[in-house]
């Protein structure tokens, strides 16, 4: 169970956030810097207690319409060996001290609880209060077997693309999109997914598809 430490961080995340997306490949605003403000987001427990994995969800508000981003994050007390590309940045823990963020869908750790929460292995947690349930977080998973951790990951315009040497591939979606009326479906295809909510910028609370698995050969 991750034991959330209400105290300061220097740079906060979204002031890491603020220089980060715009190298995205994903990322839509323009050659203005983003204003970020929180829109909502969970947590999933490493069971080791070690690492800290959180899917933040940010918006800019500084174009002419809003854009909605999923940002997993994963947070640890020394750099990740071989990562030094999915690297966020640095912040000072008033509790825990340095801590490298790092992009989450590069961590291994995340990956693996990623796969834990869509076969319904994990449940989300609460991004602000400990040893709380996230209910809004709904996972599915209609496959066969257990699911792969051994993902690599692959940014471009339309998010990012987690693929496996056994075929499966989940499509994170970094440009969230409110579902239209009814259930949130992944569409035709897929084998599992993750749903979520997050707050509008005029404050109203949509849903939509944060990730979708397609199992077996890509196309």
């Amino acid at each position: 169970m991750a034991v959330i430490h209400h105290t300061t961080l220097t740079p906060t995340k979204l002031e890491l956030l603020t220089s980060w997306l715009p190298s995205r490949p994903w990322y839509r605003g323009g050659v203005t810097e983003p204003k970020l403000v929180k829109a909502g987001g969970f947590r999933l427990d490493d069971p080791r207690g070690e690492v800290g994995v959180e899917f933040l969800v940010v918006t800019d508000t500084g174009g002419p319409h809003p854009t909605t981003y999923l940002v997993p994050l994963t947070y640890r007390g020394a750099p990740l060996e071989g990562a030094e590309h999915a690297l966020v940045g640095t912040m000072e823990h008033g509790v825990l001290g340095r801590r490298w963020a790092y992009d989450g869908c590069h961590d291994p750790v995340m990956l693996a609880q990623l796969s834990a929460l869509i076969e319904g292995r994990a449940q989300a947690q609460d991004q602000n209060i400990s040893d709380v349930p996230d209910r809004e977080v709904t996972a599915s998973y209609i496959g066969e077997g257990p699911l792969p951790t051994d993902f690599t990951a692959t940014d471009d315009r339309d998010g990012t693309r987690l693929t496996t040497p056994h075929g499966a591939t989940i499509h994170m979606h970094r440009v969230l999109r409110p579902a239209p009326d009814g259930p949130s479906t992944p569409g035709q295809g897929t084998t599992g997914h993750v749903t979520g909510s997050w707050q509008l910028a005029d404050g109203t609370r949509a849903r939509g598809v944060l990730a979708a698995l397609r199992s077996g050969p890509t196309a």
